[in-house]
């Protein structure tokens, strides 16, 4: 195979699959807590509408990653409100944020910009740019691995990498440290949690603040780094892939980030196989390309969450006994 198709292939699939590894990230704290995150697709939207109307307003990145975080966080909170401190059903709530935010950020798209629910393009100086600029093509003149490793691997910006970061660090706090410990019990045993003297609430929600900084990380990215404005459900559900990835791999960060790559992939490769001819068949169906990602999405969800075992008391809403 090609060195130059390689590293186009393994290039566009770390860029798409950075929001999945960080959507399915925050779902893992979320859901390892014992709450239900099916809002990941509306918080990343959220996010994304948040962070494209501050980069266009204001043109500042910084502005613009804050508020994107910060809208996911509150909509995480207002999870949590539902659902820690008023009991209420999580998968209702977890909807309800995908409608508010599928119908709001349309809304308010077209009452400050015109522009049927999209923001304005924001500057190349707000976006986030390549962190080694200049080093993939350095690198080209290597035999074999120079365009692999230049273009491949050396030419994102810091949000990729920082999504690769991510993996191992949330393992080491998640089964190494004592937060980690305690999210992990109260997932499974709230009651034993609560018996040792620490606040389940407490905990749940810090997951939940957690889950929000992703979700925000990821929904930011999609305009800052991938494209250059927001539109009208652009996550194309990113967030449902993401939870299917966490459940393919089994709540593990590690597990989940493969499955994320495994969607990179096929997202990236419909790219690719668009237009192309092949022998006996004729030029494959750009609406079946364009459905892969979601065909296995469907086939994952189908065969695997049933064999895989999520948190014990993942779901159920935690009332003290007094």
């Amino acid at each position: 195979m090609d060195d130059t198709l390689i590293a186009a292939m393994l290039a566009s699939t770390l860029r798409v699959s950075t929001p999945l590894i960080l959507c399915a990230l925050a779902g893992m704290f979320s859901e390892r807590s014992g709450v239900v995150d099916i809002g990941l697709e509306g918080k990343m939207l959220f996010a994304a509408f948040a962070a494209g109307a501050a980069g266009a307003a204001y043109q500042s990145t910084a502005l613009a990653l804050g508020l994107g975080v910060l809208v996911a966080v509150a909509l995480s909170w207002m999870h949590g409100l539902a659902c820690v401190s008023h009991k209420g059903d999580q998968v209702v709530s977890g909807v309800a944020i995908n409608i508010i935010a599928a119908g709001m950020t349309v809304v308010l798209g077209i009452a400050w910009f015109s522009q049927g629910g999209q923001t304005p393009p924001v500057g190349s100086d707000v976006r986030i740019q390549a962190l080694f600029p200049g080093l993939p093509e350095a690198l080209y003149g290597i035999p074999l691995v120079g365009r692999i490793v230049g273009e491949g691997l050396l030419s994102h910006n810091a949000m990729v990498y920082l999504a690769l970061a991510l993996v191992p660090a949330c393992w080491w706090v998640l089964f190494r440290t004592r937060f980690g410990l305690r999210l992990r019990a109260v997932g499974e045993n709230p009651q034993m949690v609560d018996a040792a003297g620490v606040s389940v609430s407490r905990l749940r929600y810090a997951a939940l603040t957690i889950n929000g900084v992703l979700c925000g990380l990821a929904g930011a990215y999609l305009v800052l780094a991938q494209s250059a404005n927001f539109s009208a459900n652009m996550t194309a559900g990113r967030g449902f892939m993401a939870l299917a990835a966490l459940i393919f791999g089994r709540w593990h960060p590690v597990g989940a980030f493969w499955a994320c790559l495994l969607f990179g992939f096929l997202d990236a490769a419909a790219i690719r196989l668009q237009g192309v001819q092949i022998s006996g068949f004729g030029e494959v169906p750009v609406q079946f390309i364009q459905a892969l990602p979601y065909i296995l999405t469907v086939v994952l969800l189908a065969g695997f969450i049933g064999k895989a075992v999520a948190p014990q008391a993942l779901g159920r809403p935690y009332s003290k006994e007094r």
